[in-house]
């Protein structure tokens, strides 16, 4: 397992404490309604949302939530390396063969209460596989069976995935990375997920001065 699994390596740590706290603003965020899918991506291809994906499914799993964690990167997929799984079988299986059964395509991570489904093989089309029947049909089979489903996503800004994606959940988390990202890409994803219509849920920001992670909405 990744060593940038804080919330397992270091639990006590600033950053892991900061992941509970991200936890608990994104509840803040959805009184009215409870928060059970959402996507969490970059405005642009500065990394680390893969992390900010992982950890905040731990500590979601923690709280007692039966935890689904999801790798939609259909370009890049990294979930898989961060729990040290197999990529295949995954999010493609389901969609090629949605009769195969659904328990064998989900990976144990070792973490009681989160199971994460990888990306499987990559698709020469991914923006329109999300976007399809076939995935809307696994994303209510996965609402099902879950407490919390969490998307990690391509950038906002690199291809249009995550924000056809996240049109069909209840939103996106926007992850910032300190030093790299810059303004005019966050206004960029800003517009475009505006133009989807997706509920943005906030913004993370990564590699800040001490914690290491901030959140800001």
């Amino acid at each position: 397992m990744d060593v940038n699994l804080v919330t397992l390596r270091d639990p006590r740590s600033p950053a892991a404490e900061a992941y509970r706290a991200l936890r608990m603003n994104l509840a803040f965020t959805s009184l009215d309604r409870d928060l059970t899918c959402f996507v969490v991506a970059p405005p642009g291809a500065e990394g680390l949302d893969a992390n900010v994906a992982a950890n905040l499914a731990v500590v979601m799993a923690q709280s007692g939530k039966q935890v689904c964690l999801v790798d939609a990167d259909l370009r890049r997929p990294t979930l898989h390396t961060l729990f040290g799984v197999a990529q295949e079988p995954g999010v493609t299986t389901l969609l090629v063969s949605p009769e195969d059964d659904f328990a064998t395509q989900l990976a144990d991570t070792g973490v009681p209460g989160l199971l994460l489904l990888p990306s499987g093989a990559l698709p020469p089309n991914p923006a329109d596989i999300l976007g399809s029947n076939k995935m809307a049909a696994l994303l209510d089979r996965l609402q099902g069976m879950a407490d919390v489903v969490i998307f990690q996503a391509p950038p906002v800004t690199v291809a249009v995935d995550a924000a056809v994606l996240a049109a069909q959940t209840d939103g996106l988390l926007l992850v910032v990375r300190t030093g790299h990202t810059r303004r005019d890409r966050v206004e960029q994803a800003k517009e475009l997920l505006e133009r989807f219509r997706v509920r943005l849920l906030g913004a993370v920001m990564t590699d800040a001065p001490d914690r290491g992670l901030l959140t800001g909405y």
